[in-house]
């Protein structure tokens, strides 16, 4: 076997799209004149609050799981920085639980979120365009986690929904729109 063949790795499938069609086509419409100043996307963080925890600790640990499942990675618990006392939250309780994805995950998880977790959600007319926070990041939340077809929904005692975070290197909102809409995600016709 030759040492190139062994060298030939899997690249998923959007980055390839990226790489091969939509980097030509953003060069084409806003005018870049190298590669690099593309704009791409960086990370995706999932986030997921649970409220309930308060009296239940192991709800931390069954949202925990659920996002392993969603993201293909471990999260991380979060905890409260302070106590507040009208929500019964003591400092350092366990709060809630985040995942950031880059890479090879981010893509894999992006490309299962517009295909296949999305779709999913009951009428659905797409995810609003003013979304975006000014410098080329996308905030979206979701109110179930039961469109993702990872989990078994026997084993879900309750739904739990989670914030999507898209970060992108993209210097305008515009350009991150652009950028997105030819990933394939699904924004509101206006």
């Amino acid at each position: 076997m030759d040492r190139e063949e062994k060298k030939e790795k899997y690249v998923p499938r959007l980055l390839k799209m990226y790489r091969e069609e939509i980097v030509p086509k953003m060069m084409e419409i806003f005018g870049y004149t190298n590669k690099l100043a593309v704009p791409r996307l960086k990370k995706i963080v999932i986030n997921m609050g649970v409220g309930e925890a308060v009296t239940d600790s192991k709800l931390v640990e069954k949202s925990a799981e659920e996002l392993a499942l969603i993201s293909g990675q471990k999260p991380k618990i979060t905890r409260a920085r302070k106590p507040i006392s009208n929500f019964k939250i003591k400092k350092g309780m366990s709060i809630g639980c985040c995942v950031t994805l880059r890479g090879y995950r981010m893509y894999e998880f992006f490309d299962r979120l517009v295909t296949t977790a999305i779709p999913r959600i009951k009428d659905f007319r797409g995810l609003p365009v003013n979304s975006f926070d000014g410098r080329g990041n996308y905030n979206f939340g979701i109110s179930e986690q039961t469109i993702f077809p990872e989990l078994e929904l026997d084993k879900i005692p309750r739904t739990q929904g989670m914030d999507i975070s898209i970060n992108t290197n993209a210097k305008s909102d515009k350009e991150a729109k652009e950028l997105l809409t030819l990933l394939g995600f699904p924004f509101k016709r206006s």
